[in-house]
């Protein structure tokens, strides 16, 4: 695949690393940066040109013409929209993905009609829309969906969740073996609740689990459940706390207030902007939120406002640094969990499981979006894991026993790539989870897996693909 990458910042550099290194693709890479673009390709077999993104000239010299894909990543949303406009009209690019960053200019859009659907209210000819604030949102408000959850990913049109949870003391499988689980649901509740511990990360080191792992306090479990059973799950992880109800947001921009619009029907929400005009605004459209003008670093203003009685805290400003500050100070403070955007992808590690309980970066989210349409095979979801190195696949799979590897076969029969695990099945909207070995494969099944280094995510998609024969 002739793959056109427009943009080598953070998230197009990822994207490209990504691209690059699976076989058959070509891929070129256009940027105003020059040097940034020489240590793009210092590291990758990749082209790259020096220029601005939205000329046709430069785009010609790219050769667009016979490309098969316009990844528009930059960080102007009028470049990458001019850009696919071009792409579309000057060149005949079959498939445009562009990301769209600014609120306003994603309503007046309308998107929520874009994805497909309505082509013809589509005046940017963009096949798909990746819109960052927005997927921050969501993966945020997820976080309150479960007390004290450390990640929450959503599969299948929310049929399925994986969640991460930190095993506390008091909980009731705490010391026990996980073939001591089942008996415990069982006890819990009448129906069958059934779920897979896909990874647990002990003292920053990832553990496969197997039934005679046992879990112990502080363990980061991975739990995969049906999302009405996920409640009774993590009970057993943690005691049988009530969620906390007061949150304070540190940053009124987009991602700020997009989450307290979400939250204040349900949560006692306080929400501190340091810019007089931008906390008028808020003022205005938040209605059940109280909008504090100031800075989150004050520590003065913090205390006037308990934030030792804050249940969670959010820093969700545009500067790390501040988000970093803010988030120490409200955490020494006595604020209860601390959830921290970080833009710099390689400060999520050192920051995450100290004093900042979660960390969310909005380039892995991104990414994680873009590489889901892409990716070969028919892959429905790419989601990146909490520790950046792992990343759960949802994928359909297609043929029969003799154009597929898996299908017809029992899980136990096969054999996947290294670091690479089968974590659930779905089909006819059942789930069955894949301890249960003896299941085999059907074509149209949804298959879950679970991956713990993405290096290897290319020798998974080897192995779901379907041979020429079946074609």
């Amino acid at each position: 695949m002739k793959i056109l990458i427009l943009g080598c910042g953070q998230v197009g550099s990822a994207v490209a690393k990504s691209l690059a290194q699976q076989p058959n693709n070509d891929v070129t890479v256009i940027d105003n940066d020059a040097q940034a673009l020489q240590r793009l390709s210092d590291s990758l077999d990749i082209q790259t040109i020096v220029g601005s993104s939205s000329s046709p000239q430069i785009l010609q010299a790219a050769q667009i013409e016979d490309s098969d894909l316009l990844l528009a990543l930059t960080g102007s949303d009028e470049t990458n929209l001019v850009a696919c406009q071009l792409a579309y009209r000057m060149f005949n690019t079959p498939e445009s993905i562009a990301r769209v960053r600014q609120g306003d200019l994603v309503h007046a859009l309308d998107l929520e009609d874009l994805d497909g659907a309505n082509l013809d209210k589509n005046i940017f000819n963009v096949s798909y829309y990746i819109r960052p604030e927005q997927l921050v949102t969501e993966q945020l408000f997820g976080l309150f969906q479960y007390s004290l959850a450390l990640q929450v990913l959503s599969f299948n049109d929310d049929a399925i969740r994986l969640t991460v949870i930190k095993a506390e003391a008091g909980g009731t499988i705490l010391g026990k073996k996980l073939l001591h689980m089942q008996e415990v649901l069982s006890l819990m509740a009448r129906s069958h609740i059934d779920c897979q511990i896909s990874a647990i990360y002990r003292n920053g080191r990832l553990v496969i689990p197997n039934s005679d792992t046992m879990i112990i306090e502080g363990d980061e479990i991975y739990v995969l459940a049906r999302t009405e059973h996920m409640n009774d799950i993590l009970r057993l992880f943690r005691p049988d706390d009530k969620p906390g109800k007061r949150v304070m947001i540190a940053g009124g921009g987009n991602i700020g207030y997009r989450l307290a619009k979400l939250l204040e029907k349900q949560y006692n929400v306080k929400i501190i902007e340091f810019n007089q005009n931008r906390a008028e605004w808020l003022a205005d459209n938040l209605h059940n939120t109280l909008v504090l003008k100031g800075s989150a670093t004050d520590e003065a203003l913090l205390i006037q406002e308990n934030i030792d009685e804050v249940d969670v805290f959010c820093a969700l400003t545009n500067d790390d640094e501040d988000n970093v500050m803010s988030s120490l100070l409200a955490n020494n403070l006595g604020a209860d969990q601390i959830i921290t955007i970080i833009n710099r992808t390689s400060y999520v590690d050192l920051l995450q499981g100290n004093q900042i309980d979660i960390v969310v970066s909005p380039h892995l989210v991104t990414i994680g979006s873009i590489l889901s349409h892409i990716r070969r095979g028919d892959v429905v979801s790419v989601q990146p894991l909490r520790h950046g190195t792992a990343e759960v696949l949802e994928v359909i799979l297609h043929g029969d026993r003799k154009t597929s590897k898996m299908v017809g076969r029992r899980l136990q029969e096969i054999k996947l790539p290294t670091s690479c695990y089968f974590a659930a099945v779905g089909r006819d909207g059942e789930w069955t989870m894949a301890h249960q070995r003896d299941w085999i494969l059907q074509e149209g099944d949804h298959v879950i897996f679970f991956v713990a280094y993405s290096r290897h995510v290319q020798e998974l998609e080897k192995a779901i693909a379907v041979k020429f024969g079946f074609f």
